[in-house]
């Protein structure tokens, strides 16, 4: 495998993506008494509604994106909605209450939609052969950002640091992600040289996925894919402080263990597994998945249940990468650019829908132990709609 600056920026890109997202669940209980929706009294959707807030802007950001790239290239693009994004977590830091924190993950979620839709198909062309393995080992980065992300922050928290000072810090990190995409690269650097395309021919590469009988089949996955990892990734540490009784850095740890799965499965499917091998993988750990995933609200102390969290991100971690990757390669008649912007219109919708369900659900059942059932019931999905898809080998 050979990687150049433009990989090294899309590793830094998921990073700052991740740390972004996950910084706001992490310190969500003392972000709540703070801007006043106490998750003990009620605040669980609240909380869960903030993740709807940063869903909706990147929906709309990823269906237009593919014209917006058409005309300034995946380059400028992504560069310009990493800085973004890197501003929506800066007013994050200094929002005085809760409709101004609400209003900045909207902006930052603009951002966070293009990155969503852009960095995986900026990866797969500068990696034509192969694409598979990089996409893997790239979206490995945003479990990188979520182990570091938790664990630091779950100890800085800890020891009385504002939750503040930790998103101003991961704003500063967006904004030299977006420092290394923007610079020229030199003739001749590994990177892509960008063809503009008219609307029209967007519009049509569209219409011509939106027919294509699979393709739902494949949308529905990322749904489900989307939901599930995000749902573990939310509330956890939230349910480790709540049920469990414990600190902010046993709530980090519990994350941890989930994005350190996540890091481990999926620099290790990048690595071994062949771009015949994913559908496979994908059938194989939503099998597991499942059957840890069960097993999660029946854990007695934290120490089952940050185990569980591991073992479920090893199941978890090929799902987002190997999904799009696995309906590129089943689809070689189609614009693979635009299939991966789309798909990515169903994945982050599944974030924001399942992490809103289980506040909900959390709230009527006064605790979110029951909820995290939703999760074994999308990787059962997967598992029936990957598994008995026939694959282009």
């Amino acid at each position: 495998m050979h990687f150049g600056r433009f990989d090294y920026a899309a590793f830094l890109t998921f990073f700052a993506y991740a740390a972004g997202s996950v910084i706001v669940p992490v310190s969500l209980v003392e972000l709540a008494h703070e801007l006043g929706f106490s998750l003990e009294d009620g605040g669980m959707t609240a909380g869960g509604a903030l993740q709807i807030g940063r869903t909706v802007p990147m929906v709309l950001a990823m269906l237009l994106v593919g014209f917006i790239a058409g005309r300034w290239g995946n380059r400028s693009t992504l560069g310009s909605s990493v800085l973004l994004m890197s501003a929506g977590i800066a007013l994050c830091s200094i929002a005085p209450t809760y409709g101004i924190l609400f209003c900045a993950l909207v902006l930052a979620g603009f951002g966070e939609g293009v990155i969503e839709g852009l960095a995986t198909p900026f990866v797969k062309d500068l990696h034509p052969r192969e694409p598979g393995r990089y996409i893997n080992l790239t979206h490995s980065f945003w479990s990188v950002g979520v182990l570091a992300t938790v664990l630091l922050s779950g100890g800085l928290l800890s020891l009385g640091v504002s939750w503040r000072i930790l998103t101003a810090v991961i704003a500063l990190i967006a904004c030299t992600a977006a420092a290394l995409i923007l610079i020229p690269a030199k003739d001749g650097a590994h990177a892509v040289i960008h063809q503009p395309l008219s609307p029209k021919t967007i519009w049509v590469q569209a219409l011509q996925i939106l027919k294509f009988p699979h393709f739902w089949r494949y949308y529905a996955a990322m749904f489900l894919a989307g939901g599930g990892e995000f749902c573990l990734t939310f509330w956890s540490a939230s349910h480790i402080r709540l049920n469990f009784e414990a600190s902010a850095w046993a709530g980090g740890v519990g994350v941890a263990c989930f994005a350190l799965a996540m890091v481990i499965g999926r620099m290790a499917s990048g690595y071994f597994i062949p771009q015949n091998g994913l559908r496979k993988l994908i059938f194989i750990a939503a099998i597991l998945g499942t059957l840890v995933c069960v097993l999660l609200p029946l854990s007695p102390n934290i120490w089952v249940f940050d185990a569980l969290l591991f073992l479920a991100g090893l199941a978890t971690a090929p799902f987002w990468p190997s999904i799009q990757s696995y309906a590129a390669h089943n689809t070689p008649n189609l614009d693979s650019t635009m299939l991966l912007i789309l798909l990515s219109c169903a994945g982050v919708p599944g974030c924001g829908v399942f992490t809103y369900l289980m506040g909900a659900l959390g709230n009527q059942s006064g605790s979110l132990t029951h909820a995290f059932y939703l999760v074994p019931a999308a990787y059962l999905l997967i598992a029936l709609l990957i598994g008995f898809e026939r694959s282009k080998d």
